[in-house]
């Protein structure tokens, strides 16, 4: 079975698939969760209250739309474009992530969040 969840940052509200992970699974048992986003770049994290170590397949080169989980900071992240760290227009975590899902359709219309703003996840009914 497919987990979905949602993610609201202010008023955009993006559906995004899990994959059959180990920090899939860890991150679907704690939601629902509301947050304060952190911004980097093109990128939105936040720590989360689960830990776990890097993933034998964790990648620093993510895809638009990826959800990861970073184990050095337990921070849940959702890359839309370029951080300070890209080496061109491709999302490219700070240090290898375990990548856990995706958002499904246009995860760039998160361009133009600020730290700060208010992030509610939970699980898609």
């Amino acid at each position: 079975m497919t987990q979905q969840i949602t993610i609201t940052v202010n008023d955009i509200t993006l559906r995004a698939t899990l994959n059959d992970s180990a920090a899939a699974r860890q991150i679907w048992d704690v939601l629902p969760i509301t947050v304060s986003a952190n911004v980097w770049g093109d990128e939105i994290y936040f720590d989360i209250p689960i830990s776990m170590d890097e993933a034998a397949d964790a990648q620093a080169q993510v895809d638009v739309g990826a959800l990861a989980f970073w184990p050095p900071g337990n921070a849940f992240c959702i890359f839309y474009g370029p951080t300070p760290v890209s080496r061109g227009q491709e999302p490219r975590a700070y240090s290898p992530v375990n990548v856990f899902g995706h958002i499904e359709g246009d995860a760039t219309q998160l361009r133009g969040t600020r730290s700060g703003a208010a992030v509610h996840i939970e699980q898609a009914p």
